[in-house]
């Protein structure tokens, strides 16, 4: 039997970064991936999603033209090369992933891995033991159980397409369907959002979601809320029809799009053989130093179910290895004060709690909000107009600030610095005495009144 202090299930975000951490302190590490190394976000995420966001923010820049006094006169647009410049680039991408494990010494391992015993699993033929095991292999496209529900294709689907699509149908409310929603209808797609429930990203605060939803109507993407579903059928003249249990028929769509969320990709793991326990929906429960409660074997990523973002599987992955082989026995990532980007029309950025979760924590007495509604200078001429809203929330005497929450053009930019004072326990007379870069939205944050 083959055998390695470090044995990583996952070429992913967070399996890599564990993978080469743990390599560089002297580890013997071998890394198990079937796929396209860099996982979901490389490969059928993050990144091929913000070329995506580029193209279409591209478009908004042609239509803005004019009112800047260009004379512009877009001829047409070119779905195939896109996507063939797109995906080249996540091939080097793949390619640069490949060469750092060579350099870094980890041995990479094609296929599929399933545990036969704690800590031992067999793959591509062979049986490999690990001393320590991590478990990063992250999440797949959920795609609801309706008859017809094969008719449509996922967010991974969505990376395949070989044309723009005419008519488009996304089901769900999450950020993976806003995003797809504004990229194809600013490349010109008319797009339907069907939302089982009533509002856009349910989990943030109201002031992004409700912001959203009215950019998103206004631009003439269509919402149709509280929409169930039962099944999808093949028109006569091959289009697609969603039929919903309140007997509405929506036809005339060539695509559906399955934007309902994600489930962790352990069915196939044998992970009752690992000893390894799974929650109802499939991830792997860990602790908080990502400890599985199995013998030497951790989870991170998005298997956990825990903060589905690259930069928190890197940063669990790291702090893993550290812990493990780098002499820091307390090396975690603290889940609190994570920032996060939607990449909607327009943008969203976000730290901290949320206005309604400040007083599910702090009681309602003990919250003070923030907020102002402007448009950004840069529609000073533009036909176009679109909405920036910003909230503050801030908590006790002193006003410590606990939540920043942003919409509009250059958020996902803006709200980096932010998220570093968040974390560094900023108050509101913080912001104030920070003198604003004048002229720019993010200095609405520090004028705020």
């Amino acid at each position: 039997m083959e055998r390695y202090e470090y044995l990583v299930i996952g070429g992913g975000s967070g399996g890599l970064a564990s993978a080469r951490r743990a390599a560089g302190y002297g580890a013997r590490v071998a890394l198990v991936e079937a796929g396209r190394l860099g996982g979901t976000c490389v490969n059928l995420g993050c990144v091929p999603k913000k070329v995506m966001w580029n193209a279409s923010s591209v478009a908004e820049h042609l239509a803005d033209a004019r009112g800047y006094g260009f004379d512009v006169e877009v001829r047409g647009f070119d779905w195939g090369a896109l996507k063939r410049a797109r995906d080249g680039y996540v091939e080097r991408l793949n390619g640069v992933y490949r060469r750092n494990l060579e350099v870094d010494g980890v041995e990479r391992i094609e296929g599929r891995a399933r545990f036969v015993a704690p800590r031992t699993i067999e793959v591509a033929g062979r049986r490999i033991e690990g001393e320590h095991v991590l478990i990063a292999t992250g999440g797949r496209p959920h795609v609801p159980a309706v008859p017809g529900a094969e008719l449509g294709i996922s967010s991974d689907g969505f990376f395949a397409l070989e044309s723009l699509p005419r008519r488009v149908a996304i089901v769900g409310a999450g950020y993976i369907a806003v995003e797809l929603a504004g990229v194809l209808h600013a490349l010109g797609a008319e797009v339907v959002l069907m939302l089982r429930g009533e509002v856009l990203l349910a989990r943030f605060d109201a002031l992004l979601r409700d912001t959203l939803m009215e950019e998103m109507s206004g631009a003439g993407i269509g919402v149709l809320p509280c929409l169930h579903l039962e099944r999808v059928e093949r028109e006569p003249d091959g289009t697609l029809a969603m039929l919903s249990a309140a007997g509405e028929r929506h036809s005339g769509f060539d695509t559906l799009l399955w934007a309902t969320g994600r489930v962790p990709d352990t069915a196939t793991l044998g992970l009752d053989a690992a000893g390894v326990a799974v929650d109802s929906a499939g991830h792997v429960v860990v602790d908080a130093l990502q400890d599985t409660g199995a013998e030497r074997t951790y989870a991170v990523g998005d298997v956990t179910g825990r903060w589905q973002l690259t930069p928190v599987a890197i940063a669990a992955g790291r702090r893993l290895a550290d812990r493990l082989f780098g002499g820091v026995p307390g090396a975690r990532l603290e889940y609190e004060d994570i920032p996060t980007v939607v990449f909607s029309h327009p943008p969203i950025g976000t730290v901290g709690l949320t206005e309604e979760q400040a007083h599910e924590r702090y009681g309602q007495s003990g919250v003070k909000v923030y907020t102002t509604h402007f448009t950004n200078m840069y529609h000073a001429v533009t036909q176009r107009r679109s909405a920036t809203a910003m909230k503050v929330v801030t908590v006790g005497e002193r006003e410590r600030v606990v939540g920043i929450h942003i919409i509009g053009r250059g958020a996902d930019e803006m709200i980096q610095g932010f998220a570093v004072a968040v974390r560094m326990g900023a108050t509101k007379a913080d912001l104030d005495r920070t003198v604003g870069i004048h002229p720019t939205a993010a200095e609405e944050l520090v004028t705020l009144r």
